[in-house]
């Protein structure tokens, strides 16, 4: 694009920094002036808790973006025009108001938001006002990595081994804005209004200060510098989720307040200079472009199985059904791994990668609960929700999805807690109720000796549940209930 506008408007949607946004850097390449905007938009809010930590998030976000904007700028009436309506509505309206030729946004992938955008295409058009948008959230999108026969992936390695042929400085390239920044507008008078409390829009404080979760550019950034020092010991620390092993930068990818190319340039520099931790952490940030082609080039994945033969599947229903998916939603399986992180999830908003997929594989292959309900339940509990990463892990904990662990494949709770939190300190934070019990005994409260359950002040069905399934007959009917779909395979495998 090269043509040219007097008066342009940058939309902020998964994207909430100055720093490194290609979006933005767009926007005031083409504009003599620019106006910016972020819309709490009223199609998503409304399906939300009144307490939530995204909201929560971004709200704390948008007022370091909207005084990174005032500081880039030089100028005090320069920032943020924070809406709280349909954004579908109010993005063409706002464009009328401040006589916009143009409007600017980095693309959004998940079904919902492409909707939204083809409608705010059409309305921008029938008012003469373009709609732009760029890449930013990923490195490569949609079909920019195929197969030598043209088409997407559906395994991971050869997609990875493609990404890592094709990624050069270009699609990492640092897009500053710095230079730009005198045609950042200052607002109209009446717009010239702080970033909105929580209340005003319609929800409540949660416990996201307590946590004491960064937010922002600044937050996202905090972050990053604290992980780059633990880079290198990535790949022996990340499946402990009693150690500082992740870069806990899940929900800034997810709302943009770090940006995707910093972070691989990070990861590639280091694993060129022979770094085994971040070329791990690189694989991790390949998977995340590798879902979002996925939910690209096969959208049916957002409701239904990515291989097709796996919806025949019969999952638990009724009464019994209920009361296993309820206990699993409040952390009352009697498997104290599944339970703690379950209770991490409620209280904090976050799961550890390891965790998330042993819980999963609990819920799907020793309850026998369709996989989208607990995708469901994830999307309203995690802090860095992000639909195509949700529904692929899911889906690979259910062997439906791509590139997925085959249906012989089922964890045992016991073993992964053993070899993942051996001296139980995970489970002793979110389970202090079992804090007294032995390293040994604290894995599998129901095989300890009755005297050491007494020492510890354990008492199975009051203080702690007893198990809501046996393992061992839970595997078997789960290899039962996938016998529809299976093909000739090895024999059941137990990690």
């Amino acid at each position: 694009m090269t043509q040219s506008f007097d008066t342009g408007l940058m939309w902020f949607r998964r994207d909430l920094r100055v720093n490194d946004n290609a979006a933005l850097q767009l926007a005031l390449s083409r504009c003599r002036q620019l106006h910016c905007v972020f819309v709490f938009d009223e199609a998503i809010l409304t399906g939300l808790p009144r307490a939530d930590r995204r909201v929560e998030f971004i709200r704390e976000s948008l007022v370091d973006l909207d005084a990174a904007l005032r500081q880039l700028s030089g100028k005090a009436g320069a920032g943020l025009i924070v809406r709280h309506a349909m954004a579908s509505e109010d993005i063409p309206r706002l464009a009328v108001q401040l006589e916009a030729q143009a409007v600017f946004a980095a693309r959004d992938y998940e079904p919902q938001a492409l909707a939204r955008d083809e409608a705010v295409r059409q309305a921008l058009a029938q008012v003469g006002c373009a709609f732009f948008t760029c890449k930013d959230q990923v490195i490569f999108e949609g079909r920019d990595i195929l197969t030598q026969s043209g088409t997407p992936y559906g395994v991971f390695t050869p997609y990875k081994n493609n990404w890592l042929s094709r990624v050069a400085p270009e699609h990492l390239a640092c897009h500053d804005s710095a230079a730009l920044a005198s045609q950042l507008s200052e607002r109209p008078p009446e717009f010239q209004r702080p970033v909105p409390s929580l209340g005003a829009i319609g929800f409540e404080v949660t416990n996201l200060a307590g946590l004491k979760i960064p937010t922002g550019e600044r937050g996202g950034h905090a972050l990053y510098e604290s992980f780059f020092e633990r880079m290198d010991d990535y790949h022996t620390t990340r499946d402990f989720p009693a150690v500082k092993g992740p870069s806990y930068l899940g929900a800034h990818l997810r709302f943009g307040t770090v940006s995707i190319r910093q972070l691989v340039r990070s990861a590639l520099q280091r694993q060129a200079a022979g770094s085994a931790g971040a070329a791990v952490w690189l694989s991790e940030l390949v998977w995340r472009d590798f879902y979002f082609a996925i939910l690209a080039n096969f959208p049916h994945v957002a409701n239904q199985a990515f291989k097709p033969e796996y919806d025949a599947i019969e999952w638990e229903s009724g009464l019994h059904a209920e009361e296993l998916f309820k206990a699993w939603c409040e952390g009352c399986t009697g498997y104290p791994l599944v339970d703690a992180a379950m209770a991490q999830l409620n209280q904090t908003g976050y799961m550890h990668n390891r965790l998330r997929m042993v819980a999963g594989s609990f819920l799907v292959k020793d309850l026998g609960i369709d996989w989208r309900r607990g995708e469901r339940y994830f999307a309203e509990q995690l802090n860095d929700f992000d639909l195509s990463a949700n529904n692929g892990g899911w889906q690979w904990v259910a062997s439906s999805g791509c590139d997925a662990q085959p249906y012989f494949r089922i964890f045992n709770p016991v073993s992964q807690s053993e070899k993942f939190d051996p001296q139980g300190k995970f489970i002793r934070r979110y389970l202090p109720q079992l804090a007294k019990l032995s390293d040994k005994a604290i894995h599998a409260p129901w095989a300890a000796k009755p005297l050491e359950l007494q020492m510890a002040g354990v008492v199975l069905g009051r203080d702690y549940p007893h198990p809501i399934v046996a393992h061992d007959e839970a595997r078997t009917k789960t290899l039962q209930r996938y016998a529809m779909v299976k093909k000739s395979g090895p024999p059941t495998l137990q990690i």
